[in-house]
Parts: structure tokens; sequence; C-alpha cells
């Protein structure tokens, strides 16, 4: 399983509650028609989280194509946002084992809550400390 967190450009919060769950539903549907399983996915204003089982013929950055890409397109071409939407280009990606998966999952459901006390800036930073300091392990 692959914990994937990635942001608005510029961190604009883009993603009220009612653009949330459109996006996230579209995401959903599409990830189905392309043969990604999604186990999680939620998010806050400006950033989303999702769980997903990776399949062997697909990279990170096929998923991430696949889902980014095509949901930036399709929010800009329903006119979700009054002005241009845009994903960051950077996302956070790390593998999940078994052990911690309910403790991932329980994450990424209660983002919402989460987020009233730490900024998506303080997590990703947080995100990419962790991954820094495992891989010199």
């Amino acid at each position: 399983m692959i914990h994937l967190v990635w942001g608005t450009k510029n961190r604009t919060p883009f993603l009220s509650k009612e653009i949330k769950e459109k996006v996230i539903e579209h995401i959903k549907e599409n990830a189905k028609t392309k043969g990604i399983y999604i186990d999680r996915i939620n998010g806050h204003t400006e950033h989303l989280h999702v769980l997903i089982g990776l399949k062997a013929s697909m990279s990170i950055s096929k998923v991430m194509q696949l889902i980014k890409g095509e949901s930036a397109y399709w929010i800009n071409k329903v006119k979700l946002t009054k002005s241009k939407f845009e994903w960051a280009d950077e996302y956070y990606a790390g593998s999940v084992s078994e052990s911690i998966l309910p403790i991932v999952r329980a994450y990424i459901d209660r983002q919402e809550e989460h987020h009233k006390k730490k900024t998506f800036q303080q997590e990703y930073d947080e995100f990419i400390s962790a991954s820094d300091s495992t891989r010199d392990h």
C-alpha cells in the first residue's frame, strides 16, 4: 500500500467541502476505470491524501499522472473553481506496512479534525523529514 499526499499549486485553498467531495468522487471513479485501487481518500482545503494498492505493472509516477493530471483537467473542464485550478508539481509517496494500515486509514479519515491543529505545510515538512531519516538507515 502506498500513501500519497499532494497539494494545490501555491497552497491555494480551492477544496471547499463541496468541491473536495466532487473531486474525491471523480478521482474514485477515474481510478476505478484505470484499474487503480483506492483504499482511502480524503483531504483538506489545499491537499489530498490517498492510500492506494499499487499494482506491479504501475509506477507511482504513472498513478500520480493518472490521478493528479486527469483530475486537474476535469476540474477545469467542468469549471469547479472560478480561476484556473492546478495541483502542485511535488507530492509525497511512502509505502505503508501492513502493521500500521489501521493508523494510516484513521489518519486519512480524520483530515478535517487533524488540520485544526496542524497546517498542511507543517504536515508536509514532517513527511519529508521522516522519509529523509528512513533513507539514512
